[in-house]
């Protein structure tokens, strides 16, 4: 039986999936490290966590994390990068524009992909790179 919290997947299998699945399963994979980092940092209320998983996850927000990122990646990681950012999308959520919502979808796939292999540490070496520059008060 597979492990479905310590993905291992194989890279055939991984490029198998679409584009927007791999961003489906990299938003959970996102908010769930903010999540973390929002408990670790002090955050106590259940408004206080949830309005700040917010202002983390949304699109603006992620094509931010996004630019801090990008000099961090190897090829195989800005492949899936541009995958993502690349998909053909509907519609954009409001208060982002097409352009920060494609670096958001992106994010996700990159996040995505690196979950499904497995890559657990690399997901936290590249996330706690970017947020050890952010200022702890969110």
């Amino acid at each position: 039986m597979e492990n479905y919290f310590q993905m291992n997947m194989e890279k055939r299998r991984i490029d198998a999936i679409s584009n927007l699945g791999l961003a489906h399963i990299g938003d959970g994979v996102f908010e769930l490290l903010c999540r973390g980092y929002l408990c670790e940092h002090g955050f106590k209320t259940v408004l206080d966590l949830h309005k700040k998983t917010v202002a983390m996850v949304n699109a603006p927000a992620q094509a931010e994390f996004v630019d801090k990122l990008l000099p961090l990646l190897n090829e195989e990681e800005l492949s899936y990068y541009r995958r993502g950012k690349n998909a053909h999308v509907h519609a954009v959520p409001k208060g982002a524009t097409p352009a920060q919502y494609a670096k958001a979808t992106g994010l996700e796939a990159l996040f995505g992909a690196l979950y499904l292999a497995g890559k657990t540490e690399r997901i936290n070496v590249l996330f706690r790179s970017v947020m050890e520059e952010e200022p702890h008060g969110i």
